[in-house]
């Protein structure tokens, strides 16, 4: 589109220039023309008094030399045989009476004759340039002619410099036309090239490109509409990635106490057929959760919602495991949420990330394993730190691969969807944070999650900076980091 406009333009200018430079070279070469023979004729006109008074060969002579062409050969003077009888000295200078020629003849005497006869001016064409012819009337009666010579370089003097300077106009109209072409075709084009490639984007699961709004009217329209859309796509997904974290808690929580209480139902067919149904429900809820995640498009640098309050979340959620804590006699520690905790991550985003955490630690650990959640304000980030005194994780680069604890049963979890610490993944990274796991304080896991207040990336000299944080909350004792031996759970 952009070189059909740039030749439809070079072809239209290169017309216009034609027809508007050809027609004046040709009026500049007439006006040279003409200037040069009126020039011919005014000089012409200076020896014609000298003819209506005398036609003395000497007299004539010396006024044709007095004048600038007589003095450069271009000037001469024909005088007929007649106009000379009975003048004395003159006639016998003639050599009885015949025509008299000053000057240097360039004409033929049949154009003389001619112009003569007509009495009218002619221009005959001679050799390295024009003669003009113009008729005087004599004293006598008669009619002599004033030859006056004109150079072919003074007919076409400055003919050759107004075409080059025309030529030069042309084709600086051409290329500005040219360049002015390309420059509307490139304001047209690329916004109609980035609107495809963002369209193709979009198709391919990249929710966050959006078009810049510029370009021509129509083309920022279509911008403006492709954005309205992708905002609309952008939102229908991340209600359903909500659904289908809030499918993630509301189910598997109310399981996990399921689980727990037919766990506590004793021995008997009865008991055995509740748990064996438990067990059936979450295989089929893991199920359901999986193939939602493994059929949702890459939404990732996609952030919705407003932000929250951390620390009424945490406190609300705490709530709710706290109950099913003391069932199983759980020692929970909370600290941290006494005070706002603005952070960039929507409420029902952070429930579901601190609900797969927790329920990471119900399903495997034991009973009576006791747990923390801290929250720490650095001022660039807000931290949150979900401790237990469980058996650990052996491979903790496992576990945070995305999607492998359900996939490989690399951590000998029977059932886990993997979707847990992917949920607290994408909450992390949406603000520019990370998810980090290592040994707590209290033995067992400590998962970290970096969330990002301003977008800015944790520095990878502050890798400690949870376990600090963690030995500072006055848990029973403090241990030094140390390696799991033996399988452990994944989470």
């Amino acid at each position: 589109m952009r070189w059909a406009l740039v030749k439809v333009c070079l072809a239209v200018t290169a017309m216009v220039v034609i027809a508007f430079a050809v027609p004046l070279g040709l009026v500049i070469r007439e006006m040279a023309s003409d200037r040069a023979f009126s020039d011919a004729e005014r000089q012409a006109a200076t020896i014609a008094p000298t003819l209506s008074i005398t036609t003395d060969r000497e007299e004539l002579t010396r006024a044709v030399l007095s004048t600038e062409p007589g003095d450069r050969g271009r000037l001469a003077v024909h005088i007929p045989a007649a106009a000379s009888d009975g003048k004395g000295s003159a006639a016998g200078d003639r050599d009885g009476g015949g025509p008299l020629d000053i000057g240097t003849r360039r004409a033929t005497p049949k154009d003389v004759e001619t112009v003569r006869k007509a009495g009218r001016a002619s221009v005959t064409e001679v050799t390295g340039g024009f003669a003009l012819l113009q008729p005087t009337a004599l004293s006598t009666g008669d009619i002599a002619v004033i030859e006056v010579f004109v150079p072919e370089g003074e007919v076409s003097n400055g003919v050759a410099t107004a075409w080059l300077m025309l030529a030069g106009v042309g084709v600086a109209l051409i290329v500005g036309s040219v360049a002015v072409a390309d420059r509307l075709g490139i304001r047209m084009v690329q916004p109609a090239q980035r609107l495809a490639g963002a369209a193709q984007d979009l198709g391919e699961g990249r929710l966050g490109t959006r078009v810049p709004e510029e370009g021509p009217t129509e083309l920022r329209s279509a911008a403006v509409a492709f954005n309205s859309m992708a905002d609309q796509v952008v939102q229908l997904l991340a209600n359903e990635r909500e659904l289908a974290a809030d499918l993630s808690h509301r189910l598997r929580t109310p399981l996990t106490v399921l689980r727990l209480n037919a766990a506590s139902l004793g021995e008997g067919p009865a008991a055995e057929q509740t748990r064996a149904a438990v067990q059936q429900l979450e295989h089929e809820v893991d199920t359901i959760i999986r193939t939602a995640r493994e059929q949702r498009p890459q939404t990732q640098g996609v952030q919705t919602g407003a932000g929250c309050d951390a620390s009424e979340v945490i406190r609300e959620r705490m709530g709710f495991w706290s109950a099913l804590a003391e069932d199983e006699g759980r020692e929970v520690r909370l600290a941290g949420v006494d005070r706002t905790v603005r952070i960039p991550v929507a409420r029902p985003e952070l429930a579901a990330a601190l609900d797969a955490l927790l329920g990471n630690v119900f399903r495997h650990t034991p009973e009576g394993t006791a747990f923390a959640v801290d929250v720490h304000h650095s001022g660039d980030a807000v931290i949150v730190l979900v401790s237990d005194a469980g058996p650990g994780i052996d491979d903790p680069k496992a576990a945070l691969a995305r999607g492998a604890s359900g996939r490989d049963g690399a951590s000998g979890s029977v059932g886990s969807t993997g979707l847990g610490l992917d949920i607290v993944r994408r909450v992390a990274e949406s603000t520019g944070g990370d998810l980090r796991i290592g040994r707590s304080v209290l033995g067992g896991t400590e998962v970290r999650i970096w969330i990002g207040l301003h977008g800015s990336r944790p520095e990878r000299g502050r890798r400690g900076h949870g376990r600090r944080v963690g030995r500072r909350t006055g848990w029973q004792r403090r241990r030094e980091p140390r390696t799991t031996t033996g399988p452990g759970p994944q989470h």
